[in-house]
């Protein structure tokens, strides 16, 4: 409660009770045999990190629209028994020149601030729309923001983004060492 508290307060992530479990999602089992396997990591983590595994860092789940990518997220937060929080990055633009930003540093802290927990980016090739040499300025500096941020976080904010199209997102995006695992999903059987 006091971490929805502290969300609901900034108006900058949303809290999301999710209401569907990993059996709830049909079709995808080797992706959800991977988030098990990291959910272990998850409840057991200083002795996972004393045997020298990382900190789960995150996943990007590519596929159509209606393949449970958005599902899979919410069964993700009640997998890891974590909260899950929502960054929309249109709640982030702001109308005055470096106020995008600094409402982008507030998001990851608030969301570091109640880790343990799950960070849902749903659609994200529409949220940093533009990664190109096109790109508006403030998105461009978001996107760098954020992406320094996965590299180099030490919290345990579990990342999971999805995506409809690869295509529209930078590179960088897909580098190693931003997510730990990418998925590209289909329709389930």
């Amino acid at each position: 409660d006091e971490k929805k508290q502290i969300i609901d307060k900034a108006g900058l992530l949303e809290f999301v009770k999710p209401d569907d479990s990993i059996d709830d999602v049909g079709g995808l089992g080797a992706l959800c045999n991977w988030l098990e396997a990291k959910n272990r990591i998850f409840q057991k983590l200083d002795d996972a990190l004393k045997m020298g595994l990382d900190t789960p860092r995150g996943v990007l789940i590519l596929g159509v629209p209606g393949c449970g990518k958005s599902m899979t997220a919410k069964a993700t937060a009640s997998l890891f028994q974590k909260p899950l929080v929502r960054l929309d990055v249109g709640r982030l633009l702001g109308k005055y020149i470096g106020e995008s930003e600094s409402n982008m540093r507030d998001a990851l802290k608030q969301a570091e601030a109640i880790s343990p927990c799950v960070l849902w980016i749903d659609e994200i090739e529409k949220a940093f729309a533009g990664g190109s040499e096109h790109a508006h300025e403030v998105t461009v500096r978001l996107i760098g923001q954020f992406l320094t941020w996965m590299q180099e976080k030490k919290s345990t904010v579990f990342v999971v983004a999805t995506a409809n199209n690869i295509e529209t997102l930078p590179p960088e995006f897909l580098r190693k060492g931003r997510f730990d695992e990418i998925f590209s999903v289909d329709l389930p059987d």
